[in-house]
C-alpha cells in the first residue's frame, strides 16, 4: 500500500505527563490505529516515533503543553521535521459528553489537528529568548519577594514599641532597610530580642534581593542588547519591556502569521461591541497580561515625554474619543511597529 494512501497517512495525538507521555495514532479517515504510553525522556521520543513510523507515515502531531510537560517531545518531533501543532484541553461540554481519561485527551487532540482547528505552532524554546524567559521568571520571584520583605518590615514596625516605631517607621524606605539591617540583638526581654533579629534578618533578605535583581537586570540588558539592538533603540523600550515582548513572540515568531496575531498575543486587538447605532470597541481582556503591561508601559512613557504622541492624543481628542479609546489604540499603534522590528533582529541574530 502507498504511503499517501489515507491509511498509511497518520497524526499523532499527545497527552503530555511528568512521567509519561499517552500517545495515540489515527489515520486521516478519522481511524484509531492504537494506543501507547512512553517515558518523557530521550529514549521514550526514540521509542515513540519507531512506534508511529511502524504503522505508516507520520506527517502531524497535535501535542498538549508544549510549553511545559511536551516541550521536549515537541522539540524532537520538529527536528525530525514532523509537524508539531500546539493543542488545548477540550472544553467542559466536550468533556462531559465523553469522559476524561489520557487516551481520550490524546485522541482528541489528533482529531483536533485532523480537523484543522489546532492551528498554533509552539515556541522552540532553544534560543536567546528562552534564556530572557529564565532571566524573567528569577526576576519576577525576586521582586515579589522584595516586596514581601518591605511590607513586613513595616507591619512589624507598626506594632512595635514606640521607641522603635517612630525611629524607623517614618524613616524613608532606604534609610529603614539601612537602621534594620545594622540593628544589634536588643536585651530586656524575649520580644525586643525577637524583635530586633526579625527585622533585622528581613531587612538584610531585602538587600539581597535587591542585588540578585541588579545582577538579573545586567545579564538581561546584555542579552537584549545582542539579540534585539533594533528593539532596544525605540523610544521607551528597555531591556525588561524588549524581553517580555520578545519572550512572548518566541525564539521563533514567523509562527504568528501577521502582527494582528502578534496583538492578539499581546492582548492589544480591540474586540467590537457596537450594538445598534453605537459603534465601539473595548477593551481586549485575553492575551498576555505580563506582555500587555509592557506595551502600557511604553505607551505611558510615549504618552508623557514623546511630542509625536502627544499630538496625536490632542488630534484624537478634538475628534471626541475618551482618554481610554486613545491609549488602546496607542498600544495597537505600538504593536504594529515593533512586530517587524522583533521579526528582523530575531533572524539576524539566529
Amino acid at each position: 500500500m502507498s504511503v499517501n494512501h489515507p491509511n498509511k497517512q497518520l497524526i499523532l495525538g499527545v497527552d503530555t505527563h511528568l512521567d509519561l507521555h499517552v500517545a495515540v495514532l489515527i489515520n486521516t479517515l478519522g481511524q484509531v490505529i492504537c494506543t501507547a504510553e512512553f517515558a518523557t525522556n530521550s529514549t521514550g521520543y526514540v521509542k515513540l516515533l519507531r512506534w508511529c513510523q511502524s504503522f505508516g507515515h507520520l506527517t502531524k502531531a497535535g501535542v498538549e503543553g508544549t510549553g511545559t510537560y511536551g516541550a521536549g517531545l515537541s522539540r524532537f518531533l520538529s527536528n525530525h521535521q514532523i509537524t508539531v501543532y500546539e493543542v488545548n484541553r477540550p472544553n467542559r461540554a466536550r468533556r462531559r459528553l465523553r469522559g476524561k481519561s489520557d487516551p481520550t485527551d490524546a485522541e482528541n487532540a489528533a482529531r483536533a489537528v485532523l480537523a484543522d482547528e489546532a492551528k498554533a505552532i509552539p515556541k522552540t524554546q532553544n534560543g536567546s529568548v528562552e534564556a530572557m524567559r529564565f532571566l524573567l521568571i528569577a526576576r519576577r520571584s525576586a521582586v515579589k519577594a522584595r516586596i514581601q520583605a518591605i511590607n513586613q518590615i513595616r507591619a512589624i514596625l507598626i506594632t512595635a514599641p514606640d521607641d522603635i516605631r517612630l525611629k524607623y517607621l517614618k524613616s524613608s524606605q532606604s534609610a529603614c532597610i539601612e537602621g534594620c539591617a545594622n540593628m544589634t540583638a536588643m536585651d530586656g526581654s524575649i520580644l525586643l530580642e525577637t524583635l530586633s533579629i526579625s527585622l533585622n534578618l528581613l531587612a538584610k533578605r531585602w538587600l539581597n534581593l535587591t542585588e540578585e535583581l541588579r545582577k538579573i537586570d545586567k545579564n538581561l540588558k546584555k542579552i537584549t542588547l545582542t539579540t534585539a539592538p533594533t528593539l532596544m533603540s525605540q523610544y521607551g523600550v528597555g531591556s525588561y519591556v524588549a524581553a517580555t515582548l520578545l519572550v512572548t513572540a518566541g525564539d521563533n515568531p514567523e509562527r504568528l502569521k501577521k502582527e494582528s496575531s502578534f496583538a492578539a498575543l499581546c492582548g492589544v486587538s480591540p474586540i467590537e461591541a457596537s450594538s445598534g447605532k453605537t459603534v465601539r470597541h473595548r477593551l481586549n481582556r485575553g492575551g498576555s497580561r505580563i506582555a500587555n503591561n509592557a506595551i502600557w508601559t511604553i505607551t505611558l512613557i510615549r504618552m508623557r515625554s514623546d511630542p509625536c504622541t502627544q499630538q496625536y492624543i490632542a488630534r484624537r481628542t478634538k475628534e471626541g474619543m475618551s482618554l481610554k479609546e486613545i491609549q488602546r489604540c496607542l498600544k495597537r499603534y505600538i504593536i504594529r511597529g515593533l512586530f517587524p522590528i522583533i521579526l528582523n533582529d530575531l533572524s539576524l541574530s539566529a
